[in-house]
């Protein structure tokens, strides 16, 4: 196996869609608050190490500048339901002035985003990645990272999805393939001590 050594100059932590309106909801296999708890573990241990911090949030779709392709299964997004603060992070990860905000409207962070800009000029090669939806959010977000040529680090335990089935089938036939998948315990460690993983 390749060696992946976290060097924090070279590394960001990027969370997806930990934010109040997405949160609320019933997650599988893991629950919501355990999600939140563990990306909040690794965001303080990578501020502390000088990790890059990256918290990206999704607006409420207006239907204008959603994407609307002919699908089979199409979502509704009822915007009038929503709460004025859907979008904002949640405190738990306790945002800071030296994190990076990035707001999304589609799946993936970095479509439309200024976010492989600010990893670029930063020189950073790998990313830890964690959030909710698994296989929507965090999947669209880590393929176009592999695309883009960066290591990644999937904090599995910080991620999670409507159903269990959604969130095991990423992590076996997508994570797989194109991350290394490790739990958070196992990341905070390898950040303290700059060990391989």
């Amino acid at each position: 196996m390749e060696v992946l050594k976290i060097i924090p100059e070279k590394t960001a932590f990027i969370s997806i869609d930990l934010q109040k309106g997405i949160t609320s909801r019933e997650m599988q296999p893991n629950k919501s608050e355990d999600v939140i708890k563990n990306a909040a573990k690794i965001a303080e241990a990578a501020r502390a190490n000088g990790i890059f911090v990256v918290l990206v949030n999704v607006t409420p779709f207006d239907g204008k500048d959603s994407l609307n392709p002919i699908v089979d299964n199409k979502p509704t997004w009822n915007t009038a339901a929503r709460s004025d603060d859907w979008s904002e992070i949640v405190a738990e990860m306790n945002p800071q002035k030296s994190d990076l905000k990035i707001t999304k409207r589609q799946w993936g962070a970095f479509h439309g985003t200024e976010l492989d800009l600010q990893l670029r000029r930063r020189n950073i090669d790998t990313i830890i990645l964690c959030g909710i939806s698994t296989n929507i959010g965090v999947e669209t977000t880590a393929r176009e990272a592999y695309q883009y040529g960066y290591n990644q680090i999937i904090a599995i335990d910080a991620c999670s999805a409507i159903t269990e089935e959604e969130h095991i089938h990423t992590e076996k036939y997508i994570f797989s393939r194109i991350a290394r998948i490790r739990k958070t315990e196992d990341i905070v460690n390898a950040i303290m001590h700059k060990t391989m993983i």
